[in-house]
């Protein structure tokens, strides 16, 4: 029987918030899954009630960020998971000294829970609001046609600082990635996820050299959420790996026909993921990913997809060597080694104290 697992963080004041429901893999392939030794896990039913605390808060730096606990705000805020059928209550306090909001894209909410001051759904500060967010499934509607699920890679973000528009806000770091999945979509591998957004000239509001690496194992299922803000286009490309242009990035078999790519154009607003296996066919490396608009490039739009070998090792990767060419040919202060993702996650648990079933 498949094993239901929900993910959860402990908030302030001990409260929880469910994020994702994996379980063991129970499809056609598990068998040669099995064979292979590799084990992997897929979303489970959609269908539950989820609630989380998100704060938002001014940071030392003068910036701005979301977080799911006071004090801990970050750049990007928390990632937020669902399955297709979820329902989720975010209680949102803003912490601020001036009004914000929290405006979601590609899931569905009535108007009251729209996040813009246009229908009086903002927060102003000090103050408290539930928004409330609903998934669903793909269907038929009367008529015949088809209304999309939901699932997909989604963010969102504020939608009053500075002006009714959330200018301000966005510039200043208050955006966040949204996952929602289908049932039986497969999962990254746990603590794996990256999310990565180009906010301007800026990646995950970290200029130049400050741009965030991320680290992974070869073999490791890896996700990246790639989101886009600000006032330019880019292209997204990374190194040594490629992915299929669909809702998962992952090919559903030898006659699905979705192009495969390793640079895509996204421009303010987008959003999109996809999934890789860190190092496939191409082995352990500090695997470059970049905006590749030549001119954001040079300005310091690129990090590091630090892949390493079993051992810890990433062939060839000389952090300080690196960081000193990097900062003779821009100008700029070295590449501090190995950073992380900006953003928060829940991490899986057993159980949850807020989820339940319609």
């Amino acid at each position: 029987m498949p094993r239901r697992v929900f993910s959860r963080r402990l908030l302030a004041g001990g409260a929880a918030a469910a994020a994702i429901t994996p379980v063991a893999v129970s499809t056609a392939s598990q068998a040669a899954a099995e064979k292979s030794g590799v084990t992997r896990s897929v979303a489970g039913e959609g269908g539950t009630v989820r609630r989380v605390k998100l704060y938002a808060e001014k940071l030392a730096d003068g910036q701005m960020g979301y977080g799911l606990e006071k004090g801990k705000a970050t750049i990007p805020g928390p990632l937020i998971e669902l399955i297709e059928g979820d329902t989720l209550h975010i209680e949102f306090e803003n912490t601020m000294d001036v009004a914000a909001s929290v405006h979601v894209h590609g899931l569905d909410y009535d108007i009251a829970n729209d996040g813009t001051a246009l229908n009086r759904s903002t927060v102003e500060p000090g103050g408290k609001r539930t928004y409330t967010w609903r998934t669903n499934t793909p269907g038929k509607r009367a008529d015949g046609t088809y209304r999309p699920g939901s699932a997909g890679y989604w963010h969102y973000h504020d939608h009053v600082v500075g002006t009714e528009h959330g200018t301000g806000g966005i510039r200043s770091g208050l955006y966040g990635p949204v996952v929602v999945r289908r049932k039986g979509d497969v999962l990254p591998d746990p603590g794996k996820q990256f999310t990565i957004v180009f906010n301007d000239l800026t990646i995950n509001n970290k200029k130049g050299t400050a741009a965030p690496n991320f680290e992974a194992t070869v073999g490791d299922r890896v996700e990246i959420i790639m989101i886009t803000h600000g006032e330019h286009y880019h292209t997204f490309h990374i190194h040594g790996h490629r992915w299929a242009d669909n809702r998962t990035g992952i090919l559903q078999g030898p006659d699905d026909h979705s192009r495969v790519i390793d640079n895509k154009i996204t421009g303010p607003a987008d959003a999109f993921g996809f999934q890789i296996v860190a190092g496939e066919g191409v082995g352990a490396g500090a695997w470059m990913y970049h905006c590749h608009v030549q001119s954001h490039s040079d300005m310091g739009m690129a990090g590091l997809f630090l892949v390493a070998k079993e051992d810890g090792t990433i062939p060839g990767y000389e952090p300080h060597h690196l960081s000193s060419m990097h900062s003779a040919h821009q100008g700029g202060r070295p590449r501090p080694p190995r950073q992380g993702q900006g953003g928060d996650r829940m991490p899986p648990e057993q159980g949850t104290a807020e989820a339940h079933h319609h």
